[in-house]
């Protein structure tokens, strides 16, 4: 009497669909390509935006304007420092000032000041805010951050033709509700 036994998975097995290595070897590719659409997906749903409108313009010159901001503030002299008055919290309003001297102390008295909060994961959140004179050489605004997490502030004074700029990053933490 013959037995009808269905067909086993084994290396034994002829059938392609029954071998445990031609089995792995499907199960691979199908991994690989669920993972890749997930990473498609991903990319296209949550689009951080970090790539600058005018990238090619911007990093064309970018060894050039760095060496022209170094002789700028060699020439100048200026001492700046943008401080806070507290540590900033997402949703509620920071007061940052921003002090401009010369080498010998003496306040800058500048045409404009602004402050430039960048977000490095959203491009959508920047924003630019133009600060006060509230003394001479002494330049405030009030920011509120929309969002928790990493920002990078840089604080630019306008005087004549010259313009200088100081960064920092700074950590934004989240409201005590969220």
């Amino acid at each position: 009497m013959i037995e009808n036994k269905p067909p086993r998975i084994s290396q034994d097995n002829k059938q392609a669909l029954r071998n445990p290595w031609v089995l792995g070897w499907i199960a691979g590719i199908l991994l690989v390509l669920a993972v890749n659409v997930g990473f498609i997906i991903t990319a296209v749903v949550t689009n951080p935006g970090l790539v600058d409108k005018n990238y090619y313009e911007k990093g064309r010159d970018q060894e050039q304007n760095f060496i022209q901001q170094r002789l700028t503030r060699d020439r100048l002299g200026w001492e700046m420092k943008l401080n806070a008055v507290r540590p900033p919290v997402a949703g509620e309003p920071t007061r940052y000032t921003f002090n401009i001297v010369d080498g010998k102390g003496v306040a800058i008295d500048g045409d404009k000041a602004i402050l430039h909060a960048y977000r490095p994961s959203d491009v959508d959140a920047d924003f630019d805010v133009v600060m006060q004179e509230i003394a001479p050489g002494v330049y405030s605004a009030e920011v509120v951050f929309p969002l928790k997490g990493i920002w990078d502030l840089s604080a630019t004074l306008f005087k004549a033709d010259d313009s200088l700029k100081v960064t920092r990053r700074i950590s934004v933490q989240a409201a005590s509700g969220q």
